[in-house]
């Protein structure tokens, strides 16, 4: 038996503050694989059950409940389930014809904002079939939605319960025989009454625990009775969440990122990403003629020794020497407020490059900043490090990787930045009220991604001119179609950040499923 951190309990206590219960901590890792490749072309459910099966006991988490202490004297604990049942945890389930990516999402999402069973191990995992009308993917390919709270992710060091399932070779190893598991008993209601008693004596600090869990509550009022004289800035996304999830994505190339942040001399991959997402958000609330004067800002986790970004950068050795909970944060400010993208990438990672020291950091997770900075930044975007090689799920090749983030009051932006076998897939996370249009947000995504892109010399001539020494061309080189994008109905011309996008535009109306 093991009992939460302060830091994993806040998570669960933090659902307890807004009225609406379904304003939950979950975080969904979505992921899509082709399954020609599994054994004999074909991967029943009952095989993926089996598989996850002969995995359980690689990961604690997935046995282990919550167990709290009578009148919350003290941070729960987790515990082995008794009662433990596969089936109520791995679900199966099919898209309506035609079975697009935007039904898809849409699903994805619903699944996401249901509240998990608290009296259950804190995970599911949901197998989706019916993805036909995909573009680019083969008929067959179905995803996986694995839903965990935010809690047992810190847990059990980021994605562990993602990780124990998959091999890196088609055929996976010979599952060795089950082995036998015998639940230890949890104590009862009076011993852990008890055992929070005595912890309570010997560190009088934790009384003030019931209080502290409604720090946050207590600092968003006196801010509003004692509100400074500088007015936040402030979007539609600083607002109250639903709890209605939209989730949408874009996948594009890490080596095109490679290329954006030789634009600015010592940018990484991570201020490239940063200088995307602050063009996306910027065209987007510019197409709805709500771009603030004044410069806008993001927490993002900083990365020892590389700036913003951890396991996005190729230099950042340490990405898994600490857990999401011992990560430093850090406000940036997104450079919204200037019309030249390189401008503000060159904005970006001056900020980035400036020591922790110096830098307004904060040790809190995404979540958790997100609830300490809702008044002071406008988006969180989070890193969520994937695999360099491919990876397989009882031999089915993994082709798509992802994840749909919690948000929170103050906070209804998230970005998650995924990376698996050389792609970058940047995913928003937002509630429907707040993003009635994900599918345009993204689509500010792609055009602000464009943007830099053409203005970077191309990687053909980047090579020939390190090998020769030769001077840059003045003149930029036209804009082109990503090449993870191609799927889009027209050609489309680089964007200038200044140029509004239209109003309730649809963008296109075929499947934006990403490419394999």
């Amino acid at each position: 038996m093991r009992q939460l951190t302060g830091h994993d309990a806040s998570l669960l206590y933090s659902e307890t503050l807004h009225a609406n219960a379904n304003l939950t901590a979950n975080v969904t890792y979505v992921q899509i694989y082709d399954q020609r490749t599994a054994p004999g072309g074909k991967l029943r459910f009952k095989s993926i059950l089996s598989h996850i099966e002969s995995r359980l006991h690689l990961c604690s988490l997935f046995r282990n409940k919550l167990l709290r202490v009578p009148f919350e004297l003290d941070a729960p604990y987790w515990t082995e389930d008794e009662h433990f049942n596969l089936e109520h945890h791995v679900r199966h389930i099919a898209l309506p014809k035609p079975g697009d990516w935007r039904q898809f999402c849409i699903q994805a999402s619903r699944i996401h904002a249901r509240a998990l069973d608290m009296t259950r191990p804190l995970w599911e995992i949901y197998v989706v079939e019916g993805l036909d009308s995909f573009d680019d993917l083969p008929v067959g390919s179905f995803a996986l939605l694995t839903k965990v709270h935010h809690a047992a992710v810190d847990a059990a060091c980021r994605a562990q319960i993602v990780e124990v399932l998959h091999d890196t070779t088609r055929r996976p190893p010979q599952p060795a025989p089950a082995q036998p598991w015998f639940p230890q008993e949890p104590p009862g209601a009076f011993a852990l009454a008890c055992m929070g008693a005595v912890s309570s004596m010997l560190a009088p600090w934790k009384l003030m625990n019931p209080l502290l869990r409604f720090a946050p509550a207590a600092l968003a009022f006196a801010s509003e009775v004692f509100r400074p004289s500088a007015e936040p800035t402030a979007t539609r996304f600083n607002a109250v969440a639903s709890p209605h999830r939209v989730f949408d994505t874009r996948r594009f190339m890490q080596s095109e990122f490679d290329r954006i942040r030789a634009l600015v001399p010592g940018a990484t991959r991570g201020d490239a990403v940063l200088a995307v997402c602050a063009g996306g958000l910027r065209r987007y609330l510019l197409a709805h003629a709500e771009l603030p004067r004044d410069d806008l800002a993001a927490i993002a986790p900083i990365g020892v020794g590389v700036g913003v970004g951890v396991g996005i950068d190729e230099s950042d050795s340490n990405s898994d020497a600490q857990t999401p909970a011992e990560r430093p944060w850090l406000r940036v400010q997104l450079g919204t407020h200037l019309t030249d993208p390189v401008q503000r990438l060159a904005w970006i990672q001056r900020q980035t490059a400036a020591s922790p020291a110096v830098a307004p950091a904060v040790a809190l997770t995404d979540r958790t900043a997100a609830l300490h900075g809702m008044q002071l930044a406008s988006c969180t975007i989070s890193p969520v490090p994937g695999s360099s090689v491919p990876l397989f799920l009882h031999g089915a090749r993994m082709t798509y990787f992802s994840a749909i983030l919690p948000i929170s009051d103050g906070m209804g932006l998230a970005y998650a930045v995924t990376s698996y076998d050389g792609r970058i897939v940047i995913s928003p996370t937002s509630c429907r009220e707040l993003m009635p249009d994900p599918h345009a947000f993204t689509q500010c995504l792609r055009d602000s991604f464009q943007e830099l892109l053409a203005l970077a010399v191309p990687a053909p001539a980047a090579k020939q001119r390190a090998t020769s020494g030769s001077k840059p061309r003045a003149k930029p080189a036209p804009p082109r179609a990503s090449a993870s994008d191609t799927h889009s109905p027209r050609p489309r011309t680089a964007r200038t950040a200044s140029t509004a996008l239209p109003v309730g535009t649809t963008a296109r109306r075929r499947s934006t499923a990403p490419r394999r």
